[in-house]
């Protein structure tokens, strides 16, 4: 067997087995790119998304960006390798909570810890060099983002608790993954607004829903080994739940534009997301784990409408 078919028998199911990180990493990284899902780049998307859309809408505030309301691009880097190292970071803490119980879940039994690939120890130093790299970027932005920096690590540490205790864990990890709505806003105008706050509740809602549709995967696992989450919850009522997180995003992200004083375009391209939001609950095939895999990772083009959308809104 080749060193390559020894990887790809050993990644989890939803891994992209073939990718480049896959391909090119040399044999002694692979476990550790794996542990930080180096190898799953949406949840890195999914992290970033918001910090880029307040980065965007915020320029419509900032006198140093008018007559043009260009997003700072060297701000919009520095979140980019913020997203993929804290992301990383996000999930050796929750592969560290979890180890005990991705041994028991299909799916995630492979992953380095619970394989025995990468040791607890060698996890947290490798913990360590990842928040290192963050605290550096961390640096680099205005004095309110620094400490709401810091205030983040409270979610990313509580997270992965939260599904031993409720059948809500998801509503943690929206206000986790959209923290960057506030910081990216915070970036740029050295302050908090109501279009951040809003645009930091849309991205909760939005999180409920696409995380809602990603446990259905697990759902039976779950059960058993006694873990919680909305997919448990909400079951065959869950497309009328999506219909409300998605209207209640979709509402949010609307409120945050017209405080922000945005063009019309932008309600346009609002049109767009929920067109995807209905195709996504229409879609949905809840006993079908690739089903609920796509639809999850389709989120990333919702995210990506809705920057286009913010920049469009800036001219029209």
């Amino acid at each position: 067997m080749t060193k390559m078919e020894n990887r790809i028998n050993s990644a989890p199911k939803d891994t992209e087995k073939q990718g480049w990180v896959n391909r090119l990493s040399p044999d002694f990284a692979w476990p550790y790119l794996q542990l930080m899902r180096a190898d799953r780049p949406i949840g890195t998307w999914l992290l970033l998304w918001p910090c880029l859309w307040a980065i965007a809408l915020a320029s419509h505030q900032s006198v140093l960006q008018w007559p043009f309301y260009l997003p700072d691009v060297f701000l919009m880097v520095l979140f980019a390798v913020g997203a993929f190292v804290m992301r990383g970071a996000g999930c050796v803490v929750n592969d560290l909570a979890d180890r005990n119980y991705d041994a028991l879940v299909d799916r995630t039994r492979g992953r380095p810890l619970p394989s025995g690939r990468v040791t607890a120890g060698q996890a947290m130093i490798f913990l360590g060099a990842l928040c290192l790299i963050g605290l550096v970027i961390l640096l680099q932005l205005s004095a309110l983002a620094i400490w709401l920096g810091v205030m983040s690590l409270a979610l990313v540490v509580i997270y992965p608790f939260m599904k031993r205790f409720t059948y809500w864990p998801q509503i943690m990890l929206g206000l986790t993954f959209n923290w960057g709505a506030l910081m990216g806003w915070a970036a740029v105008t050295g302050e908090l607004a109501w279009p951040a706050v809003l645009l930091y509740g849309g991205g909760i809602f939005w999180t409920l829903g696409y995380d809602t549709i990603y446990a259905h995967q697990d759902k039976e696992d779950d059960a058993l080994i006694g873990v919680k989450s909305t997919a448990l919850k909400l079951m065959d009522h869950t497309p009328k739940w999506l219909i409300f997180f998605y209207s209640m995003m979709v509402v949010l992200f609307a409120l945050a534009g017209n405080m922000a004083g945005i063009g019309m375009a932008y309600y346009v391209g609002l049109g767009f997301i929920t067109g995807h939001c209905i195709w996504q609950i229409k879609s949905l095939k809840m006993e079908d784990s690739d089903n609920c895999l796509r639809l999850f990772k389709s989120n990333h083009h919702l995210g990506l409408i809705l920057f286009i959308s913010i920049l469009a809104g800036h001219y029209i």
